[in-house]
């Protein structure tokens, strides 16, 4: 690839390595390191002038320090004077939002009662409201005396004059109706993500199975947002025995179409699990009795979501449950309450898996995601459709 650099942080060195040796290039040198205080410092070792560069950076580990070196790494490309600048970010940072269920750790029902209970915003007019007309007293009616008589038609008295409120009777029981306040605010870091990558100097994004992909919208410059959908179809395919009696099956009404998706186009059965948030319960909608489960999501961190949907579809009878994700973060002990429930669990490696994979072995299966990567780095470079890429595997699981 003529008049390219490619790049990394820190987040993922070996993602990098792989995407280079796809592409039979060398990365650039660039220095990395943090000052005492903890702030980022980059250094480019190579010169990028009128070039095109690619900075591959994922959002795992630190996220923040992972982040704010990205921006740095685009900001110092673009100050020496890169022709453009490719953001290569296999997880995108703050792609999911939490509600208020999430945050106050308990039930729907219980989040719906307490988002009812919350005060509202006050404002003057909540404390009192404007009197009404009919309300307002009468005062006396005072006549003028003039030259040629009592005048016929009274004249009100226009200074000090007192307006009394009829207060309504008081009603037992009664619930303010007036509520002119919020009850609660919920940030959404989409936006932002995309003004500061756009600010420090991105021309393109590249990412993978965005958590919300209407998150393209926040951005103004081209987003090629690729799939894991291929590759974890070539992975079910010749991996899973007898992979087409068995269910793929979606832990959360959110994932139902990505699910279906691969249900299909692989001719395999498709079974939903769906919380009642009235009744906080897990419905399960399908049959999965005597048969192989595939749970399938795009992103694992906290393992809670599969962890429960495989106790579920394992009471209703299944005899094997594999998970299956794009992005596996496995913060904390994800990865050992997973095993308790779990019989197999394959992810792919655009977060970093190697001390996973050390410590649970086989039970973890890896899919390498820098075959994809390297294709849409190198299809764009040379003005070429990616749309293969949506549908097609590229490399061998």
């Amino acid at each position: 690839m003529r008049d390219s650099v490619i790049l990394g942080g820190n987040s993922h060195p070996e993602l990098l390595q792989r995407i280079c040796r796809d592409l039979d290039v060398q990365p650039a040198e660039i220095h990395s390191s943090l000052f005492a205080n903890g702030e980022t410092n980059v250094s480019i070792a190579e010169s990028v002038r009128e070039k095109t560069v690619y900075v591959v950076q994922s959002a795992c580990g630190e996220v923040n320090d992972a982040f704010m070196e990205l921006l740095i790494m685009i900001s110092a490309c673009k100050a020496a004077s890169a022709k453009s600048v490719v953001a290569v970010m296999p997880l995108f940072p703050y792609s999911r939002q939490l509600n208020l269920r999430d945050v106050l750790n308990v039930s729907s029902k219980e989040a719906s009662k307490i988002a009812q209970q919350q005060q509202p915003f006050e404002t003057p007019l909540a404390k009192k409201p404007p009197p009404r007309l009919g309300d307002l007293a009468q005062p006396p009616i005072t006549p003028v005396r003039t030259n040629i008589g009592m005048s016929i038609s009274p004249v009100r008295p226009c200074f000090n004059r007192q307006l009394s409120v009829v207060a309504p009777p008081k009603e037992e029981n009664v619930e303010p109706q007036y509520n002119p306040g919020f009850k609660c605010w919920m940030a959404n870091p989409g936006e932002l993500m995309a003004r500061l990558l756009t600010t420090a100097g991105a021309d393109r994004i590249i990412t993978m199975d965005l958590h919300d992909p209407q998150y393209q919208g926040f951005f103004d410059i081209p987003v090629d947002n690729l799939y894991g959908r291929p590759l974890l179809e070539q992975y079910i395919a010749t991996k899973i025995p007898d992979w087409r009696h068995a269910v793929i099956v979606s832990p959360d009404a959110g994932g139902a179409k990505r699910a279906t998706s691969i249900a299909d186009h692989l001719g395999m059965d498709f079974a939903l699990i769906h919380k009642d948030g009235r009744n906080n319960a897990t419905l399960l909608v399908g049959d999965v009795a005597g048969k192989v489960v595939i749970l399938l999501d795009d992103l694992v961190d906290s393992g809670k979501t599969m962890t429960r949907a495989a106790k579920v579809v394992k009471d209703h009878g299944a005899t094997m449950v594999y998970g299956i994700c794009t992005h596996g973060v496995f913060s904390g002990d994800a990865l050992h309450r997973l095993k308790k429930s779990i019989n197999c669990f394959v992810t792919t490696n655009s977060v970093p898996q190697h001390e996973n994979q050390a410590e649970f072995g086989e039970w973890i299966q890896v899919v390498d995601v820098a075959h994809v990567l390297a294709e849409a780095i190198r299809r764009i470079h040379n003005g070429e459709s990616i749309s293969m890429l949506f549908d097609h595997a590229v490399g061998v699981v």
